[in-house]
């Protein structure tokens, strides 16, 4: 089941990030894709704060994962732009990070394939006159049940 938006802007991108957030009942794999600069940390940072995180979020692009505690949740908040060879993710126990209390945010999966659990949603955003577009691919029951509520 596919889903697309347009956002004009950053608080758009902000407010469907939020939303997707306060859908999630269980625990998610998150893959996001796009461009340098396409709003993926964006996307992160209004997700977090939807699911109530307060506080900065930042980029992991140099230390490949930024974990939050947002009861009842762990959120991994994982850019893999930077990582060299998909077997580095073996070595900092990737596995670990997909248990049933864990949300998981992949910027850059296609850099960890066939390391990492599979996704949930997909999520890509592309820049288009005025703004981005945002599609959703769900690929699981919980990722479908989102992507139903965002098309009513």
């Amino acid at each position: 089941m596919k889903y697309t938006q347009f956002l004009p802007d950053e608080a758009a991108t902000l407010n469907i990030a939020k939303r997707i957030s306060q859908l999630t009942t269980q625990h998610l794999v998150i893959y996001l894709s796009g461009d340098l600069g396409a709003g993926k940390t964006s996307f992160s940072r209004g997700f977090l704060h939807g699911l109530g995180h307060v506080g900065n979020v930042k980029s992991p692009t140099y230390t490949i994962v930024e974990p939050y505690e947002v009861p009842p949740w762990r959120v991994f908040h994982f850019d893999l732009y930077r990582l060299a060879d998909p077997e580095e993710l073996e070595y900092m126990g990737i596995r670990d990070y997909f248990a049933e209390d864990c949300i998981c945010l992949i910027e850059w999966p296609d850099k960890g394939a066939g390391l990492l659990a599979t996704a949930d949603l997909e999520i890509s955003i592309e820049f288009e006159a005025g703004g981005r577009r945002i599609h959703l691919a769900s690929h699981s029951d919980v990722g479908q049940k989102i992507v139903e509520i965002l098309q009513k």
